[in-house]
């Protein structure tokens, strides 16, 4: 089963990874924070006490034998920046601004928070190299899969038909209704290919977020995809869901680590 539960806390564990990678992505369950956070909220800018979201981080680090120390996370932006880990970050000093992050040393862990966009999860077995990217519709359309898969070959040396991706709980596409201005935006980006991202029924139109990634990682030579189709506006008892919870919620962590 891809969900684990360990130490009160529930999380998802993708089938596509080797085990010398650490990695889950952590439902809301398990945590100290009130409502409407509740209850294992990690993001720090969505109004809960920060001493709930650090308690909360910390045990997350702690339940999958990661240093709370060892973190490396990022302030999102929805862009395409990239940041290359190569040491953790002292928390004491402000995250960097980007969407992108990567790691080859096996005493960083990676940290990202999410709330309906889409975690990517990238890993190549050959270079020893690690990601985690964050993917809203402003970051799909700006293409921060195929950035990613570019930074990974730039700095690792990595080739795309090794690298091995994933794509996260996010919302589902019949939840997403988008506006006329992001479905310009989703045609200018996919062409031909977003008849498969826009659906239009009933007198709307909704983006479908996962096929998105999906083109985008195939396009760039990517074929080792895990896509679990696990929708967070329809699993409100395990996800944080900023659209349907209307964006009185939390943020649930992915976290991803090279094992020593």
């Amino acid at each position: 089963m891809p969900f684990h539960e360990q130490n009160g806390l529930r999380y998802f564990r993708f089938d596509i990874f080797p085990a010398g990678v650490k990695q889950a992505v952590f439902t809301r369950r398990g945590g100290l924070s009130p409502q409407p956070w509740a209850s294992l909220n990690l993001g720090g800018s969505v109004g809960d006490a920060p001493e709930h979201v650090a308690q909360n981080r910390v045990h997350v680090f702690k339940t999958m034998d990661r240093d709370p120390a060892s973190i490396h996370d990022v302030w999102l932006v929805h862009g395409t920046d990239i940041v290359h880990a190569e040491a953790p970050r002292l928390l004491s000093e402000p995250a960097p601004k980007a969407d992108i992050l990567f790691t080859d040393n096996p005493d960083v862990t990676l940290f990202m928070r999410f709330g309906d966009c889409v975690p990517l999860l990238f890993h190549d077995p050959v270079q020893k190299a690690i990601g985690i990217a964050h993917a809203g519709w402003m970051g799909t359309v700006k293409g921060v899969a195929e950035v990613a898969v570019e930074g990974m070959m730039t700095r690792y040396g990595s080739k795309p038909e090794h690298i091995q991706a994933a794509i996260g709980p996010s919302i589902g596409v019949d939840h997403y209704e988008v506006g006329e201005e992001v479905v310009f935006q989703v045609q200018e980006k996919f062409g031909k290919d977003a008849e498969r991202v826009i659906q239009k029924r009933d007198g709307s139109t909704y983006l479908d977020l996962w096929t998105a990634n999906l083109i985008q990682l195939n396009r760039a030579g990517v074929t080792q995809v895990e896509v679990p189709e696990i929708c967070t506006a329809c699993h409100l008892e395990d996800w944080f869901s900023h659209r349907a919870e209307k964006g009185k919620t939390g943020r649930f962590g992915a976290l991803m680590a090279l094992q020593p």
